[in-house]
């Protein structure tokens, strides 16, 4: 463990859990990521992994048979999966605000037929808000469901970028209904669709066309969802009672905010690492590059930025755990967090030179990661409206 990005106040639990998820990520997922990331492999094995660690239900509450464990505890996990390959903490971020809503929103029967079998990870969870053509205008959502004269809601739209699409089982989807609200975001309501793992038709009215080539954050699958004539019964709706949907969905966002960030810091770490390695190694005029004033700033400005990204990331997770609102310091955390990952990177890109550009090396992946958490969980253009909208609120000029 080196000394960068450490938190102080961790319990023992905490740190124990830290460790083991480490060793996992340098035994497991670094000497594999770059193998299975140029197949566009689904990393099986390492899911699997996960599993028997209980990291499917790290936040699930233990009455539930999860670990109960605080949204801290899982950024710092999530963090240092990320460090080791982006895409597997991909594939339990979805899984996590899934079962985070479900946990704060669902009904009694959701929570105990779900939640035991999500902290195993035999359910797999999936949350779908955006559309073509929708971008972060979620109040716009065009698919619907319409109600039927035997309760049941018939479906009816096209979803988009859903990570974890065809792997998993159990999808948090937003669409519209009719509630005669006067506010637009007051007639969309949240449904649990339960599907089986795949592609194509995997029940009647629900296709998954397949996966979307993506530049970077391969092996995860990336999807569609498309509905035609999709029939779900009223108890499919998370809590039971339509239109709450929109305010559902942002507190998840929350919960996935804080995870955008900590995926950022993780690449950081991993691009600094990289580079700090390879600054001691090549040599240039006699010397080691790292030597050179030249590197050696940069290698103090990508400290320095790993350090603050991941404070301000700490600092949103714990907001959370405390009960307190934290969409302001999240939305500063996914900001800076993202924005400082990708100079990070090009910082690390530029230090290793002309390999650098070379599929060989790991900085050729996080090159093309990075990139996807400038746009993943909204936009930093939708950071800064989050951000500037809430302390406007709080700074406000009495009159």
């Amino acid at each position: 463990m080196t000394r960068l990005a450490q938190t102080a106040d961790l319990t023992d639990i905490q740190q124990e859990i830290l460790s083991t998820v480490r060793t996992f990520v340098d035994k497991e997922i670094i000497p594999h990521a770059q193998e299975l990331e140029h197949a566009d492999a689904y990393p099986t094995e390492i899911v699997e992994g996960l599993k028997e660690l209980g990291i499917f239900g790290l936040m699930i509450p233990e009455e539930y048979g999860g670990l109960g464990e605080s949204l801290l505890t899982y950024a710092l996990v999530v963090e240092e999966i990320a460090r080791g390959w982006m895409s597997v903490s991909g594939v339990i971020n979805t899984h996590f605000i899934v079962a985070y809503m479900v946990l704060q929103h669902g009904t009694a029967e959701q929570k105990e037929r779900l939640l035991p079998r999500m902290a195993t990870g035999e359910v797999r969870g999936a949350f779908s808000m955006s559309e073509p053509g929708l971008g972060s205008d979620v109040a716009g959502i065009r698919t619907k469901a319409v109600r039927q004269a035997d309760g049941d809601y018939v479906i009816d739209g096209q979803k988009m970028w859903l990570t974890n699409g065809g792997s998993s089982t159990l999808v948090a989807a937003l669409v519209r209904t009719d509630e005669g609200a006067e506010k637009a975001h007051q007639n969309l309501t949240t449904f649990l669709v339960e599907k089986p793992a795949g592609f194509g038709e995997v029940v009647p009215g629900l296709t998954i066309p397949g996966k979307i080539d993506k530049m970077g954050y391969k092996g995860v699958d990336t999807t569609e969802l498309v509905f035609d004539g999709y029939r779900i019964g009223a108890d499919a709706i998370l809590g039971g009672v339509p239109g709450r949907g929109f305010a559902q969905m942002m507190d998840g966002v929350e919960v996935g905010r804080v995870n955008v960030a900590a995926r950022a810091c993780g690449i950081s770490i991993r691009a600094f690492e990289l580079a700090i390695q390879y600054a001691q190694q090549r040599e240039t005029f006699g010397k080691p590059i790292a030597q050179h004033q030249a590197i050696a700033f940069q290698l103090a400005e990508m400290a320095t930025k790993v350090e603050a990204a991941h404070a301000l990331m700490v600092k949103a997770a714990r907001l959370k755990d405390a009960g307190r609102r934290n969409d302001v310091e999240a939305g500063m955390a996914k900001l800076l967090a993202s924005e400082y990952c990708a100079e990070v990177t090009t910082q690390s890109f530029r230090i290793h030179g002309g390999y650098g550009y070379s599929k060989e090396y790991e900085i050729e992946r996080l090159m093309r990661e990075a990139p996807f958490l400038l746009i993943g969980e909204g936009t930093s253009e939708i950071q800064k409206t989050i951000v500037s909208r809430g302390l406007l609120k709080e700074y406000a000029l009495k009159r």
